[in-house]
């Protein structure tokens, strides 16, 4: 199941509409009953807490010469 924003074009309410996935392009009807909704993009907020992860220090470049810089090679 997945949670879907509509907006009412008649009376400007915003709601929410939980359905399958498969439905998600199905017209929706308003709370107050109106049926000239659209539905809105919507974007994904995933709670909890944030933690930082540590990376491993980056290594020294071995020797000189060639290498690549800015994704094509150089030299």
């Amino acid at each position: 199941m997945a949670l879907y924003e509509f907006r009412c074009r008649e009376c400007g309410s915003t709601f929410e509409v939980d359905r399958p996935m498969q439905r998600s392009a199905d017209p929706a009807e308003c709370p107050g009953g109106h049926t000239d909704t659209v539905k809105l993009l919507s974007t994904v907020s995933l709670g909890g807490r944030a933690r930082t992860a540590t990376r491993p220090a980056m290594a020294p470049a071995a020797g000189g010469g060639g290498g690549c810089c800015g994704g094509g090679c150089c030299g």
